[in-house]
């Protein structure tokens, strides 16, 4: 089961990159993480943009809201989403659980 924590402006979630792979896509869970596969390679930073620009598309959310929290040489990373001002916070967190665990290729 994917483990989202919350966090005073925000949340954060795991996730397992795979580098070098086809094509970017989410493949579903590995163990509480999102697994997720991109076509960036794991150097000076490339495989870590791309996972977060793929994530923003993903999820509908502005690239600048997403960040590495954790795990930046890692393939297990803890992902911070920053959640805007007004926004209903439970509503987005179930938003995105659900994003998260039945995305489908488009």
């Amino acid at each position: 089961m994917l483990d989202i924590k919350e966090y005073d402006h925000g949340l954060t979630f795991k996730v397992f990159v795979q580098p070098r792979a086809s094509k970017n896509e989410i493949k579903g869970l590995h163990g509480d993480a999102v697994k997720i596969r991109i076509t960036a390679p794991p150097v000076d930073g490339a495989a870590n943009k791309t996972c977060l620009k793929f994530l923003a598309k993903c999820l509908g959310v502005p690239g600048s809201n997403l960040e590495v929290a954790s795990g930046k040489s890692s393939r297990t990373k803890h992902i911070r989403v920053k959640m805007d001002k007004g926004v209903d916070f439970h509503k987005e967190l179930d938003r995105i659980r659900k994003l998260l665990t039945t995305y489908k290729k488009r």
